[in-house]
């Protein structure tokens, strides 16, 4: 079938044959007519609507045909550019193309990365957002959104504990960043403002070596803050956690007393609230209590786990929360909001303006009719930044506090549901752990390893094998995706991420059943 029928089928009544000859110049700004570029809208929504019909149909595919190489991919596209541009019609087949092609990754069956599915007022959120087409940088160009993301970000340091009631507005900081890399990244540059604010005028003197120290399963970007910063990855200090992933207040005290007997300033100790792999949240309190004692800056990483806060069960797991000095916290990962929407909560005011404060003329300037305590964008490390608070506020009107706590709730069950699915499934299935959150690690043992002892370097070497080739199946067919990786002396083993709302218990059941369908002759 060709391009020009589907589209033509999946439109229905709207005339797209119009838009054959027409070309961008037939869309508003450069006309006034509206007609054409209704069209083009409509014909995009419609195909958007089919698009995300079929990915939460639950026995669709995630990647329809499976995962094609460059080379199909590139035979299937021109992505180079042409002198003469593409007429609107063929744009169209273009969009179309892709959403054929694409993973699908709020789909269902995808528990492949730390993400969700696709929620309708986040989407709505997202397009009336670039509708906009705003900067976050000064309130006069976005001020109900700039009102907007001072609200929201108050509202999550209430769930810190970082609450003034005199001034709950001005308790604290935070902005909105374009991940939690970048928001780990503002809180190394905070902390280390805050311990040595002429480092921002003068550099790092010779005679001043910095450290941070950091835990061995903590997410990377902490590490390449060092090397950005220039405090250097030789100064990054890991501490190894214990079994269960976490990492004890004991073994990072023994850190920093072992940097001070090299004369190193610890000036940063970054914990985390659930591990990227594991999903393991280490002591605040207990880790708080040390970096108090030595007076050193306490990040807690909680771009995975910082939603536990939204639920009366879980928002233990983050207890010791408000005695730290920063905390990442990403919506789009727990709180079904589009990507991007990362928080970098701060507990005090104003260090990221003077860690950050440029004062250029031509967009912050002192006089502005209006005062200057909403112009946000001296304070981050971007000079324009994109609207991300209007999804997220969206959301959460949508579903009120009760709402999240009910959706964080649901996806443990979930969780735990498959932990004791696999656990009954035994021997052909065979856990890291029990999930200290919602993600599922375990391993596909097929029956050819099922007479080996385990113990053996044999057998950790031929089980290392298995979690690859099922991926490398699991992608040709399309049906599901699941994410795989080896960690310290762990062979590879799976890691599902049971986040999605749409995932059903059906469907965890099929998954495990798939899993082994693919697994079982290996």
């Amino acid at each position: 079938m060709s391009t020009k029928t589907t589209i033509e089928n999946a439109t229905n009544s709207i005339p797209i044959d119009e838009l054959n000859g027409q070309t961008y110049k037939s869309l508003i700004p450069y006309t006034s007519d509206m007609k054409t570029t209704k069209t083009f809208l409509y014909a995009t929504i419609d195909m958007i609507l089919r698009y995300l019909s079929e990915m939460n149909e639950h026995d669709s595919p995630v990647i329809k045909n499976g995962l094609r190489t460059p080379d199909e991919y590139r035979k299937m596209f021109t992505f180079e550019v042409a002198d003469e541009g593409m007429n609107l019609y063929d744009i169209l087949a273009n969009c179309e193309r892709i959403l054929e092609t694409t993973v699908r990754s709020g789909h269902p069956r995808f528990i492949n990365q730390l993400t969700q599915g696709v929620d309708m007022i986040s989407f709505v959120g997202e397009i009336i957002t670039s509708s906009i087409n705003a900067n976050m940088f000064t309130y006069e160009v976005a001020p109900v959104f700039n009102l907007m993301e001072e609200s929201i970000l108050a509202h999550m340091r209430e769930y810190c504990g970082w609450t003034n009631t005199n001034s709950p507005l001005n308790n604290g900081d935070g902005v909105l960043a374009p991940g939690g890399a970048v928001s780990n990244l503002y809180a190394v540059l905070a902390a280390r403002h805050y311990a040595y604010p002429n480092i921002k005028k003068s550099g790092i003197r010779e005679d001043l070596r910095l450290a941070m120290i950091i835990s061995k399963h903590c997410h990377y970007s902490l590490k390449r803050a060092a090397g950005l910063l220039g405090i250097g990855t030789d100064y990054v200090y890991e501490v190894d956690p214990d079994e269960s992933g976490r990492t004890s207040a004991e073994k990072v005290e023994e850190k920093i007393l072992y940097c001070q007997q090299l004369d190193y300033s610890v000036f940063f100790v970054g914990v985390t609230a659930g591990t990227t792999v594991l999903g393991a949240f280490d002591p605040i309190e207990e880790v708080a209590v040390v970096c108090q004692k030595y007076k050193i800056w306490l990040h807690v990483d909680g771009a995975w786990g910082g939603s536990a806060l939204l639920s009366p069960k879980t928002k233990h797991l983050l207890q010791g929360i408000d005695k730290a000095d920063s905390f990442t916290w990403n919506p789009h990962k727990l709180m079904s909001v589009h990507l991007q929407c990362s928080a970098i909560l701060l507990k005090h005011s104003n260090v990221l303006m003077r860690a950050n404060q440029m004062l250029a003329p031509y967009l912050f300037q002192p006089d502005k009719h209006y005062g200057t305590s909403l112009d946000t964008g001296d304070k981050t490390i971007q000079c324009g930044r994109h609207i991300d608070i209007l999804k997220l506020w969206l959301v959460w009107k949508a579903r009120g506090n009760q709402g999240y706590a009910e959706h964080i709730d649901s996806l443990l069950e979930n969780a735990h549901f498959f932990y004791e699915t696999i656990c009954k499934r035994q021997p052909y299935f065979q856990t890291v752990m029990k999930p200290p959150f919602i993600n599922v690690c375990f391993w596909y043992v097929p029956p050819s390893l099922q007479n080996i002892d385990p113990t053996t370097i044999e057998y950790k070497q031929q089980l290392d094998k298995i979690a690859p080739r099922i991926k490398e199946r699991m992608m040709t067919n399309g049906t599901m995706m699941v994410g795989y990786q080896r960690l310290d002396d762990y062979p590879n083993f799976f890691r599902a991420i049971i986040s999605n709302s749409a995932t059903t218990k059906e469907d965890i059941v099929s998954m495990i059943d798939e899993i082994h369908e693919l697994g079982h002759d290996l």
